[in-house]
């Protein structure tokens, strides 16, 4: 199975002590980024949450928040006195040296540590959040596993349009070939040239090698395949899908610079957008 970077989980829980959500969303990242946004007497679990990430996931930029809302209950919350006693004194020493301002209470409050939820009460509520956490997680990468069977489909799809191609242009070139010796034919008729049939032949061998797309359909093919088989084996592929585009454009590029008539031209310029394509979508692939 293979797994999108772009997705998005939310979690909501209701407790005795108020409410908390989880939201996980992510975007395409070359490696693994995380920004993590918790609240300040919540730090602590910051670690846990990045240890988890890792664990099970490979590639993205993840933003993971939490946000709490607390019940308005005397009990749920304290104030550490001593620390807001410091901040205070630190910030009127401030004022004085200073000489001008004021001290606004609630940004004391704001400062971190001076309101917390009860030490008692912080290992079941860590606990709790984790829980919740996993569970977000969890869905989150449910999320990246949907959206990444549906690139899946796509490439598939291409794939399977590039192989069409490949095929139709291998049909073609007996006839190709042929046309090419006809027209090299009524070119020498037009100018009235007499060359011998050995003449003829060594220029249309030298042609033939020149326009020869063979080896090019063969490789095309072998990338079809090899991409199938990385994406059948799943895990995070999307750095060597990324690399097997580039060597389908390299084939691409000497079809297009080997070609001799409209429609080895109209299928090189077909296969650049299916190749185009299915890159854009293996960017957003872990």
């Amino acid at each position: 199975m293979i797994h999108s970077m772009t997705a998005f989980a939310r979690q909501d829980i209701t407790t005795d002590w108020g409410q908390a959500s989880w939201e996980i969303r992510s975007v395409n990242q070359r490696y693994l980024e995380t920004y993590i946004r918790l609240p300040d007497h919540l730090r602590s679990l910051e670690p846990i949450l990045r240890e988890r990430f890792r664990k099970r996931l490979q590639r993205g930029k993840l933003e993971c928040n939490l946000r709490i809302e607390t019940k308005d209950n005397s009990h749920e919350l304290q104030i550490n006195k001593a620390l807001a006693s410091q901040v205070i004194s630190q910030a009127n020493w401030v004022l004085e040296q200073a000489g001008t301002g004021s001290l606004n209470p609630v940004d004391v409050l704001k400062w971190p540590g001076v309101i917390a939820l009860p030490e008692q009460d912080m290992t079941e509520v860590n606990q709790l959040l984790l829980a919740q956490f996993d569970q977000t997680l969890s869905d989150f990468i449910k999320a990246r596993a949907s959206e990444g069977e549906n690139l899946k489909t796509m490439i598939t799809t291409r794939l399977a349009a590039i192989s069409k191609l490949v095929g139709q242009v291998r049909e073609q070139m007996p006839d190709i070939l042929v046309w090419q010796r006809e027209r090299l034919m009524a070119k020498f008729e037009d100018v009235k040239i007499e060359v011998d049939n050995n003449r003829i032949e060594q220029e249309l061998i030298m042609l033939a090698q020149k326009v020869d797309v063979a080896e090019e359909l063969d490789r095309l093919d072998s990338h079809v395949s090899e991409a199938q088989k990385i994406m059948k084996k799943g895990g995070a592929c999307g750095r060597r899908l990324d690399f097997m585009m580039q060597e389908f454009n390299r084939e691409a590029n000497t079809l297009a610079s080997k070609s001799i008539n409209h429609e080895i031209t109209q299928a090189s310029v077909e296969l650049k957008v299916l190749i185009e394509q299915m890159r854009e979508q293996i960017q957003n692939i872990e």
